[in-house]
């Protein structure tokens, strides 16, 4: 879906866009550098949709402080590389509704209340796995303990599946996560129903204590463990690992955002195994993100009368994925 396009209130552009600055640009001369960076990017992460090309040039170029000026109406917006007036005029036009819904300081300040923090790229513990993406989030929300770290894609396996998984595919997450566990491999998930959550709880409980267990990436704002039915497991990861989002405090979890999240877990981990997944699957979709930055995509098999193994064969029929049946497989293939 195109970037933007479930933007609302449109209309009431050339209000926003001839007010005088907003407060959080005139700040500068108050913060170092990247204080001012860090700001931006928080800012920037309500303002931008991850796939909005516009958005993602703007700081390329410009770097993401100045970006925002030129995103929110501060700053005169000049064409620039294939980025023509056109482009601008329409992406303003995208931005202009959430404008003034802008604090990013009240969002920092909300996390800071949750227990959590807001990272950026170069901080200490920014997971340089997520450079390797084309459209990498401007900043990384995450609540519980950042003091493990966040484990490089080497010692990281994606987990992923349906939501109305089986109890084969349950107990086969089971064991391939709590296997992994035992090695000190940290399993990533997105905390859905499902083979999700089999996978989350599994590694809590084949945690072996050092660094974290098992990361959940979620697609709405950290403020909410989504679904609430996993709010406990959410805790549980949370005491020795984290739960992370690029979207801010009070984001909705979207079917586009869900889709958007799987390209997060896929550059987490060096590997990406879905376990068992209907033919049209949103798991597919981070098994695709995995292929496209060269991680290892891995398929675990099921039965040929079983529906809900019918995506794991059309990725292994479609030549993208490796079988795989166990945690040995899987912990070869993240070294390999």
């Amino acid at each position: 879906m195109p970037a933007g396009k479930n933007n609302g209130g449109e209309g009431e552009l050339a209000g926003h866009l001839s007010r005088p600055t907003h407060h959080f640009s005139d700040k500068k001369e108050h913060h170092h550098m990247n204080d001012d960076n860090r700001t931006a990017r928080a800012a920037l992460a309500r303002l931008f949709e991850p796939a909005d090309p516009v958005g993602r040039a703007l700081v390329a170029k410009h770097g993401a402080p100045d970006a925002l000026k030129i995103a929110t109406g501060a700053h005169r917006a000049e064409p620039f590389w294939d980025v023509t007036s056109e482009d601008l005029t329409e992406g303003l036009r995208r931005w202009a509704p959430r404008v003034p819904g802008l604090d990013p300081a009240a969002d920092l300040d909300i996390i800071k209340g949750l227990g959590g923090g807001f990272l950026t790229p170069g901080d200490e513990h920014w997971p340089t796995g997520l450079n390797d993406l084309p459209d990498a989030p401007y900043g990384l929300w995450y609540r519980g303990t950042i003091d493990n770290g966040i484990p490089a894609p080497s010692r990281s396996v994606a987990l992923t599946g349906s939501r109305d998984s089986t109890s084969y595919g349950a107990a086969v997450t089971g064991d391939i996560a709590y296997g992994l566990a035992q090695r000190g491999i940290c399993i990533i998930s997105g905390l859905a129903y499902g083979i999700d959550a089999h996978a989350h709880r599994a590694a809590l409980a084949g945690s072996c204590g050092d660094g974290p267990a098992t990361i959940a990436v979620l697609a709405g704002g950290l403020d909410r463990d989504y679904p609430s039915g996993n709010a406990d497991l959410a805790a549980a990861i949370r005491a020795n690992g984290l739960t992370l989002s690029e979207q801010p405090p009070g984001a909705a979890p979207t079917r586009a955002r869900f889709l958007d999240r799987g390209r997060i877990i896929a550059a987490l981990a060096g590997v990406t195994c879905v376990v068992e997944a209907r033919w049209r699957s949103g798991a597919l979709t981070t098994a695709h993100h995995a292929e496209t930055i060269a991680r290892h995509v891995a398929a675990v098999p099921g039965s040929i009368h079983s529906a809900n193994s019918a995506g794991c064969h059309r990725l292994l029929k479609e030549g993208g994925a490796v079988l795989v049946t166990d945690a040995a497989e899987l912990a070869e293939l993240l070294t390999s």
